[in-house]
């Protein structure tokens, strides 16, 4: 027998004025995982975390924390009496207060003793690496220390779910990298059910075990990452989540098709994917890792003949707009050891056996 969800969304809708911030939303977040709300602004991901907490109310649906309903039509509880803890964008560490004093608050709003507040805080402290800074003041600490006051204060009252509101968006691009790992070692050290928001795909990417992408206040997919990247169910997860690069087609035979403007190129369609009928138009979409530059105009099958146009050196690799016979400007990466002057003749060869086959494009 399996676990019961730990938070459950049926059917739940969300209108400012004629807007429809989240509509019809519904999943489920398991015991221990890490389930990311992942779109741009404004597809309903804060709306949706913002109903979780209480801080919003829903129009029509039901949300329930631990098989129980907390928020209905019919009724919502506070947002004190949900045993969720939320890290905001902001921190909203409290000026006025030292860290103890910060971490502490919602033990004492709890009515907690003082010899198990101290013991608490002082544990969680150490949990998050601020060992020994209690008594500071809260906003002398850095970011990076703040975010760690804010996740403390979060999870010192052993909530049964932590939500987390875009909470590394505030720091430096190098400390963000280093506190994604910092905060997915955290969560599996605490075993704690997680509902993240991002419009980050990175951060998703790493932290998450299962991403909802979002658009206009739905669900567009819903998987593992690795599911959504290589086998994305619509175009908008496809073009989303990270990059693509795409070749128009017309299908010559159920494994080959022929490239559109391109005289005499022929690639071959991915295995099982879904192919059109003979002659009919399809989009082959390939990630930028499954495309290579390689010196030579060689002809072949799954090369396309270009000539170097643009080159920018990103330090980890080289980004070439590269122009083909066709006159199709595709950029595409190449390793920072591997250079091709401006005007060079290359061959741009695709590996389409992690490619995904769309049709009516």
């Amino acid at each position: 027998m399996t676990d019961p969800a730990v938070l459950e969304l049926r059917e739940v809708h969300k209108r400012f004025g004629a807007t429809a911030a989240v509509d019809g939303l519904s999943l489920a977040i398991q015991p221990g995982e890490v389930f990311t709300l992942l779109g741009p602004s404004g597809c309903g991901k804060s709306t949706t975390l913002r109903m979780v907490a209480g801080l919003e109310e829903p129009d029509s649906g039901e949300v329930f924390l631990d098989g129980k309903l907390i928020a209905s039509t019919r009724s919502c509880l506070p947002p004190e009496r949900r045993n969720v803890g939320m890290v905001f964008q902001s921190y909203a560490i409290w000026p006025h207060m030292t860290v103890f004093e910060n971490v502490a608050f919602p033990l004492q709003l709890r009515g907690a003793s003082k010899a198990s507040i101290r013991e608490r805080v002082d544990n969680v402290l150490e949990l998050v690496g601020l060992g020994g800074l209690g008594s500071r003041g809260a906003t002398d600490l850095s970011g990076g220390q703040q975010q760690r006051v804010a996740l403390a204060r979060a999870i010192v009252y052993e909530p049964k779910l932590l939500l987390l509101d875009e909470p590394l968006s505030n720091l430096d691009a190098r400390l963000r990298e280093h506190m994604r790992v910092e905060l997915r070692s955290l969560q599996q050290r605490l075993g704690i059910a997680v509902l993240f928001v991002t419009h980050d795909q990175a951060e998703a990417m790493v932290l998450s075990d299962r991403i909802a992408v979002m658009s206009a206040g739905r669900i567009e997919q819903v998987g593992t990452p690795a599911a959504l990247y290589e086998r994305p169910a619509t175009p908008f997860v496809r073009d989303f989540l990270g990059r693509v690069l795409t070749l128009p087609l017309i299908v010559s035979s159920e494994d080959c098709a022929e490239v559109v403007g391109e005289t005499g190129v022929r690639v071959e369609l991915p295995r099982g994917a879904p192919a059109p009928l003979r002659g009919g138009r399809a989009l082959l979409a390939c990630r930028p890792e499954d495309v290579y530059v390689e010196p030579h105009a060689l002809p072949g099958l799954n090369r396309l003949a270009a000539t170097v146009e643009t080159a920018a050196y990103l330090g980890e690799h080289i980004e070439y707009g590269v122009r083909t016979a066709g006159g199709q400007l595709l950029l595409v990466i190449s390793p920072r050891r591997q250079r091709f002057d401006l005007g060079a003749a290359v061959s741009v060869r695709v590996d389409t056996s992690g490619a995904t086959l769309w049709s009516g494009e």
